[in-house]
C-alpha cells in the first residue's frame, strides 16, 4: 500500500488509502452514517488517529493563501539538549508539511542580550506567524519580545522565560522546582559531611538558570548547614570556559563535597570534576538525558539529571503556536513540561 507523500498536506484520500476503504465510506465514518461494518469502522478512525488527522483543520489550512511559518531562535555551539529540541523538530516534518506550517531555527549568540535582541528585532515584518525564542531576562531582550508582539507576531518563550514581557506562553519546567530538587538530592547524597558546593551555570541572565540557582539554595541554606554554597561561575553553557573556572575552584577549595551544573558545559565540568581527583567523593547532579549525560550516569561520575523532554518541549512550542495563530484555546495540561529525576538505576 502506498504512504502519502509526508512533503505533502494529508487528505481524505490519503486515509482512505491507508484504510483501504472508498473516500465514500470514509466520509460516512466521519459523519457517523450508517451502514458501515464496525471493522471498517475500526480501520478507518485508527488511519485518522495514527496521522492526528482532523478534517475541518486541514481543509481550513489548505484554504489559506500561504504556509504559515514559525521560527525557534536557538543558542548557538554545541548545547545537546537544545540540538534534541531541533532534531524533534526536523522529525514533525509530515506532521507540519500536513497542517502547512514551516519551521526555520535561527542560532544566536542568546548570552549576548544585544544580540539576542537584535535577532528577534530582525524577525520583525519577516511574514513569521510565530517565534519560539531561548530567551534571556534582560531589558532589550524584553523589548524586542514586545515589538514582536505589537506587530502581530505570536511568541513563546521556550527553556528559559521573560515573565515580565508580553510574550504569549512559556513551554518549560519549574525552573524553581527543578533547582529545590537538585538542591535536595545534594544535601542528601552528601549526607552529614561538610563541606562547600560549587554551582557553575551559563549565565544568571537566563532565566531558567537564575530561578534554577534561587530554588538550589533556598533548600541548602534551609535544610543542609553542614553545606556552604560558593558563589555561582559562569561559563556560558561552554566546555572549555567551564572547565578552566571550575579547575581553579578545586584548587582553592578542597573540602568542594557537592557541585550544581544549572545549564551546560557539561563536558569540561565533568573534566574538571576528574582532574580534581576527587570525583568519588563530590556529588555531582546536572541536568538533561543527553548521550554525555548518559555516559557520566552509568560511569558513576554524575549522580542524578533533572531532566525534562526535549520531545516534548519541541512539539508542544509548535502546538502552542499554532493554537495561538488560529485563536484556538491552548491545551494547558497536554503542553504541560515534568520534572523527572534520572540517576544510573533508571536511565530511560
Amino acid at each position: 500500500m502506498k504512504e502519502p507523500d509526508p512533503s505533502s498536506p494529508l487528505t481524505l484520500k490519503d486515509i482512505a488509502r491507508q484504510a483501504g476503504v472508498s473516500l465514500a465510506t470514509v466520509d460516512r465514518v466521519l459523519h457517523n452514517r450508517p451502514g458501515v461494518r464496525p471493522d471498517t469502522v475500526r480501520r478507518v478512525r485508527e488511519a485518522i488517529e495514527r496521522n492526528s488527522f482532523q478534517p475541518h483543520v486541514a481543509a481550513a489550512e489548505l484554504a489559506r493563501s500561504r504556509a504559515r511559518r514559525f521560527a525557534f531562535v536557538m543558542p548557538s555551539g554545541p548545547n545537546l539538549f537544545m540540538m534534541q529540541i531541533q532534531s524533534y523538530l526536523g522529525e514533525m516534518a509530515g506532521w507540519l508539511s500536513a497542517r502547512r506550517l514551516a519551521v526555520e531555527v535561527i542560532a544566536t549568540d542568546v548570552f549576548d542580550p544585544s544580540v539576542l535582541a537584535a535577532s528577534l528585532e530582525s524577525l520583525i515584518g519577516g511574514d513569521y506567524d510565530g517565534v519560539a525564542v531561548v530567551a534571556l531576562d534582560h531589558p532589550s531582550v524584553r523589548a524586542a519580545v514586545n515589538d514582536l508582539v505589537d506587530a502581530g507576531t505570536k511568541v513563546v518563550t521556550l527553556v528559559s522565560d521573560v515573565p515580565s514581557s508580553r510574550r504569549n506562553h512559556y513551554i518549560g519546567i519549574d525552573n524553581i522546582a527543578a533547582g529545590r530538587t537538585a538542591g535536595a538530592l545534594v544535601g542528601r547524597l552528601v549526607g552529614p559531611r561538610s563541606g562547600k558546593v560549587a554551582i557553575v551555570a551559563g549565565s544568571q541572565g537566563l532565566r531558567d538558570h537564575a530561578e534554577r540557582i534561587f530554588g538550589f539554595n533556598q533548600v541548602i541554606s534551609s535544610e543542609f548547614s553542614n553545606l556552604e554554597v560558593l558563589p555561582v561561575l559562569e561559563g556560558r553553557d561552554e566546555d572549555e570556559r567551564s572547565e578552566q573556572m571550575l579547575s581553579r575552584l578545586f584548587g582553592k577549595h578542597p573540602d568542594i563535597v557537592g557541585l550544581y551544573n544549572a545549564g551546560a558545559g557539561t563536558q569540561g565540568v565533568a573534566k574538571a570534576l576528574g582532574d580534581s581527583g576527587c570525583e568519588k567523593q563530590v556529588v555531582f547532579v546536572g541536568h538533561d538525558v543527553t548521550v554525555l549525560t548518559r555516559k557520566l550516569l552509568l560511569q558513576g561520575v554524575m549522580d542524578a539529571a533533572i531532566s525534562q523532554n526535549p520531545g516534548h518541549e519541541a512539539r508542544a512550542a509548535v502546538r502552542v503556536l499554532l493554537s495561538l495563530a488560529r485563536g484556538e484555546p491552548i491545551l494547558i495540561e497536554q503542553e504541560k513540561i515534568r520534572i523527572d529525576i534520572v540517576m544510573r538505576d533508571n536511565l530511560p
